[in-house]
């Protein structure tokens, strides 16, 4: 997993990142933010030589996405002090029109983390504490951090980052808690007995796939161990690979080609070539095999097929040796369910300014308005054949929604209970 940990300046990210690396050294590479250390070892200021920090910083980049390449192919955590993101916005909030240029020619071809981490405090925290830290290199004013917040909100909206927060005004102990939470991190020994290595999580768009495991990534590492039979979690999802090739499309229409994948749909995007579907599983089961799940780790491989063979030809794609140590979970809901709920977190992510991923109406109807699930999995629980592989499964109703931790626990701790035992079984 790469997460890169942004927020505002003075709030504790260098140091608590240095602590992380310190305890945690055996799981996770922290990188320096970019930014900075160009800028110190080149002994450029930021804000009056934004040419010669921009020229420095792309010069400085492929060595850095090279790191993180080698940090994830060895299955380490990285954790990544800040990203170009925020130094765009940055530059939006200077006037910087010629890094944000560069940026945006260049922004389908970077290599962006898996999830973005946000220290969360209001400004005035932030000026307090740059005060305190009475370094002048690195002071921004308040109307400049408003404009970058603003433009930062929108960026992550545009893109469906999946965004979260750590709220950084509080005791540096339960921020540093935490983040360990987000990022999976157990000082001390892992468990590594009674855990799936991988858990293919599936179920219709809105299914509350997501949400589940938000839920199980803030459980105490032994809790999720002994009660979820799952260890540190990474999570593996096509749909930022499938909106990747959506905003490709965007920049392929730019240069006079056309959309080559996609089209538009009212706001958002639908996907006109169904050969993406495979082509996103195959994507998945590349990246897993050449980061497998390790000791201690469950990789949930999260995705939602349509159609009368979607499920199917999908589990027909994957590595057959992820299937072999796989459980599935697939979280039934019907379609007018999935509908009501795609549509609520879109309107719920709007007013709140972080757009989670929405599915357009056109999409639903000719992807998931069906799906091959029951038929694959007539049964409860089982087991489903594929590739000469037989994988353990728990069909989950998730409907009513579940909002409360008592809610999440009553429903999913008996599923992955019986999941592990089929699991044990096979």
């Amino acid at each position: 997993m790469h997460i890169s940990i942004e927020g505002l300046p003075a709030l504790g990210k260098t140091e608590i990142l240095a602590v992380v690396r310190l305890y945690y050294s055996d799981q996770v590479v922290v990188l320096p933010e970019l930014v900075k250390e160009v800028a110190e070892q080149e002994g450029i200021d930021l804000f009056r030589e934004r040419d010669r920090l921009s020229e420095a910083i792309w010069a400085a980049l492929p060595e850095r996405e090279r790191r993180i390449r080698d940090a994830l192919a060895a299955g380490t955590t990285v954790l990544e002090e800040s990203h170009l993101g925020v130094h765009a916005a940055y530059a939006a909030a200077l006037g910087d029109r010629t890094f944000l240029a560069q940026f945006q020619e260049r922004e389908a071809d970077l290599s962006w983390p898996t999830m973005f981490l946000r220290f969360a405090a209001p400004i005035p925290v932030s000026l307090t504490r740059q005060a305190a830290r009475g370094d002048p290199r690195y002071t921004v004013p308040a109307d400049v951090l408003e404009r970058m917040l603003s433009w930062l909100d929108n960026w992550h909206a545009h893109r469906r980052s999946d965004l979260r927060a750590v709220v950084a005004d509080r005791p540096p102990a339960e921020v540093i808690e935490g983040l360990e939470a987000t990022a999976g991190l157990t000082y001390g020994p892992r468990p590594t007995d009674g855990l799936l290595p991988y858990l293919l999580l599936l179920g219709r768009p809105a299914a509350g796939k997501s949400e589940l495991i938000q839920f199980l990534s803030t459980l105490a590492p032994s809790e999720r161990a002994a009660a979820y039979h799952l260890g540190a979690l990474r999570v593996a999802d096509d749909f930022p690979l499938l909106w990747q090739v959506f905003v490709e499309d965007d920049l392929w229409a730019q240069v006079g080609r056309g959309r080559l994948h996609s089209r538009h749909a009212g706001e958002n995007y639908a996907v006109a070539d169904d050969s993406l579907w495979p082509f996103l599983i195959l994507k998945l089961g590349e990246a897993i095999t050449r980061s497998p799940a390790r000791s201690g780790e469950t990789v949930i491989v999260e995705f939602a097929r349509g159609g009368p063979t979607g499920y199917r030809n999908a589990l027909a794609l994957l590595p057959p040796d992820l299937l072999r140590n796989a459980g599935i979970l697939y979280l039934d809901v019907t379609f007018d369910e999935s509908w009501r709920r795609n549509l609520a977190r879109y309107d719920r992510s709007r007013r709140e300014g972080i757009l989670t991923h929405s599915v357009p109406r056109e999409e639903m109807e000719r992807t998931y308005a069906r799906d091959d699930w029951a038929s694959l999995a007539p049964a409860a629980t089982g087991y489903v054949e594929t590739q000469g592989v037989r994988i353990p499964y728990v069909t989950v109703s998730n409907v009513p929604e579940p909002i409360t931790r008592d809610d999440f626990t009553h429903r999913f701790h008996p599923a992955f209970g019986r999941l592990w035992d089929l699991a044990q079984a096979r």
